[in-house]
């Protein structure tokens, strides 16, 4: 049983990437000269990812809560590619903060930056926060939901890692009210690795943080709530700490 498990997850990751190539030269016409088309293009491969997930691994997927329509930043619990998949085919017009080198990986960098995605460069604390800090305001024109992981990148379930400020002072520079992600992700699709696990994966809108809030309340009021509820959402899913 686990051999099979392992052969259809080995699939399931092959044709991912796969589907990603073809969908990305198929809306490609479009996309070249549409932020719509790219948007469709990119919702079509969360939408294939989702269902090829649950026909080959058993993995099936749940968006809670209430995601938001108008301009929001979104904060969420970042466990592995499936919380992306999911927050970004939950909301309208959906944009991520993203490591530059992303840009430059084949389909997903000239889509990402199609539909919005700001690049950031990791690097000293105080550059990096300028930088993040000036690029935001550049697409601030494009209304939509800015998609931010307050850590920085994926966390394995059990793990503390702390956040990062730089969420805080793009909730004061936009003011605009901050919805929270808690995820389970992570215990079925892991941060690394082929095997994928049956079960529900779960992303949870929770309710928004207005905007106008210090920035260290609003820092401790996030992560507390973040926390929480993917915690939570890990002790549905049957996760138990090492």
């Amino acid at each position: 049983m686990i051999a099979l498990r392992w052969l259809l997850s080995l699939i399931f990751v092959v044709q991912m990437y796969l589907a990603m190539a073809v969908i990305a030269v198929i809306f490609a016409p479009w996309a070249l000269f549409s932020r719509t088309g790219a948007r469709l293009a990119c919702k079509a491969y969360c939408r294939w990812v989702v269902l090829t997930l649950r026909l080959l691994c058993g993995l099936r997927c749940e968006v809670r809560g209430t995601p938001p329509a108008t301009e929001a930043v979104i904060a969420a619990k970042h466990q592995s590619f499936l919380d992306i998949i999911l927050i970004f085919n939950a909301v309208p017009a959906g944009k991520f903060i993203m490591k530059r080198e992303l840009i430059y990986t084949p389909f997903l960098g000239q889509y990402a930056l199609k539909i919005g995605c700001v690049p950031v460069n990791r690097g000293k604390r105080g550059a990096a926060i300028t930088r993040m800090k000036a690029d935001v305001a550049k697409g601030a024109a494009e209304p939509g939901q800015l998609i931010i992981y307050p850590q920085g990148t994926r966390v394995a379930p059990g793990v503390a890692k702390p956040y990062k400020v730089g969420t805080g002072l793009l909730y004061e520079q936009l003011g605009q009210p901050c919805y929270p992600v808690a995820t389970n992700v992570g215990v079925f699709w892991p941060k690394r690795g082929i095997l994928r696990h049956p079960g529900l994966a779960v992303v949870e809108f929770l309710p928004a943080i207005p905007p106008g809030k210090p920035i260290p309340v609003f820092m401790a009021e996030l992560e507390a709530t973040v926390e929480t509820h993917s915690d939570r959402l890990m002790d549905e899913a049957g996760f138990i700490p090492r």
